[in-house]
């Protein structure tokens, strides 16, 4: 049973009744030392349990040491203001990570205590922190110089200013998320990135007012970025991206779902600039074509996750170039890619990262596709997934056949067994 609501409220303040057995032969046996370090592997609710046990475990259960790293998502509902100021006194420099997740009733004073008392924190998450203003990030800047990842994505009170604080006080910081903060202009990104030139990932899901300049920004300034996410960033277009491409060589993985307004200039600048890309999600880019993804494919062989959802002008001439230079290839979306036949389902099943590595293909509402494609993919012994919805001349005789050849195989040899998600083409 989870600590109760109470429990947590009085963290932080040593328990007046135990046992009488309180000097018990574990605590005889073994030196303090010893006994702090096996508390060190304890989660937080077994460390508040043990801390109701005797005087002695109660000390050892709540030293700072043992606290480095808490995540109280689990106990969202309970978290109040004053849980946090008492977790912070309690733990003080110790505290490294913080998860308060989806802590609603946490707010912008708890977390300035918080702050000031817990100076060493590097990793922070307030995603869904509603309460949390620009005058948390205030804090963090005055206090917090060792932070490196902080989430703050839905804190939708979030502006500028937030970023040019965080600018001025946490020069070390590697990792932001500020999804749906979407009062956050290029203002703000140009104050973050001129005193964060360190950062290495950046998720900007849903920041709607963001344009091409932020993203000049970011490229002039961010050497090191290795993670972007523009989802849904609907203003973006060819000439921030490609400025990202040139000023971002290390760039591994890139979500551009629902930029609609790019091209193939894109794929054509991420295969020039940007060898190392794994993950490309380009989902409703309807603009991108055969050509682009050709020149992609050709420069990018270490891509392993691709979304290309509805990236409706793609044909099997795309699924050839993937299969031919991609080997690592182990996540395919191709739904609603309605120009995809069986020849390139043929083609994929005879590439490079057949044999190994496929393990997820998702080819929902494809209309071409019939039984020949399961045939094809019968080589993809690392397939766990298929994904089939919709597509009216899959039946289940093929099914029947992969799954009979693909049960035998997954089981003895691999140990796995096939998602099979494809209720909605049979009555």
């Amino acid at each position: 049973m989870a600590p109760s609501r109470d429990r947590l409220l009085h963290f932080g303040f040593k328990a007046t009744m135990f046992s009488n057995s309180d000097e018990a032969v574990i605590n005889k046996k073994l030196p303090k030392e010893l006994l702090l370090r096996i508390f060190s592997f304890l989660d937080v609710v077994t460390l508040c349990r043990c801390a109701q046990v005797s005087r002695a475990w109660n000390v050892l259960a709540l030293d700072g040491s043992n606290w480095q790293r808490i995540d109280l998502f689990d106990f969202q509902r309970d978290i109040e203001g004053r849980v946090v100021e008492n977790i912070s006194k309690r733990c003080g420099g110790f505290l490294r990570k913080l998860s308060l997740r989806g802590c609603l009733g946490v707010g912008d004073n708890a977390l300035r205590t918080f702050a000031q008392n817990c100076r060493n924190i590097e990793v922070l998450n307030l995603n869904g922190c509603t309460k949390t203003t620009d005058a948390t990030c205030t804090s963090l800047s005055k206090f917090c110089s060792k932070l490196r990842h902080l989430d703050l994505a839905s804190c939708t009170s979030i502006t500028n200013m937030s970023l040019k604080a965080l600018s001025e006080g946490c020069p070390l910081l590697e990792q932001l998320n500020i999804s749906w903060c979407d009062q956050v202009t290029k203002d703000g990104i140009q104050a973050l990135v001129r005193g964060c030139g360190g950062l290495k990932a950046l998720f900007l899901k849903g920041c709607t007012q963001l344009e091409d300049e932020a993203l000049k920004y970011i490229g002039t300034h961010c050497p090191d970025l290795v993670t972007l996410n523009l989802q849904t960033c609907l203003q973006i277009t060819d000439e921030g991206l490609i400025t990202i491409c040139r000023g971002c060589h290390k760039l591994q993985s890139l979500c551009a779902s629902g930029c609609s307004n790019i091209t193939d200039a894109i794929l054509n600048a991420l295969g020039q600039n940007c060898p190392r890309l794994r993950i490309l999600e380009v989902a409703r880019c309807s603009q991108l074509t055969d050509v682009g993804f050709t020149t992609l494919a050709r420069n990018c062989h270490e891509l392993e996750k691709m979304d290309l959802e509805e990236c409706v002008q793609i044909t099997d001439s795309t699924l050839i170039q993937l299969s031919i230079h991609c080997p690592r290839l182990q996540v395919l979306s191709l739904s609603h890619c309605e120009l995809i036949t069986d020849d390139g389902i043929r083609h994929l099943g005879n590439g490079a990262c057949a044999h190994d590595q496929l393990e997820v293909i998702e080819l929902d509402n494809c209309p071409l596709i019939t039984d020949a494609s399961l045939e094809h993919l019968k080589s993809c012994h690392s397939l766990e997934r298929i994904e089939l919805y919709d597509c009216q001349q899959i039946t289940r005789a093929g099914i029947k056949r992969l799954r009979e050849i693909s049960c035998e195989d997954f089981s003895f040899r691999y140990g796995n067994s096939l998602t099979w998600s494809c209720e909605s083409s049979f009555p």
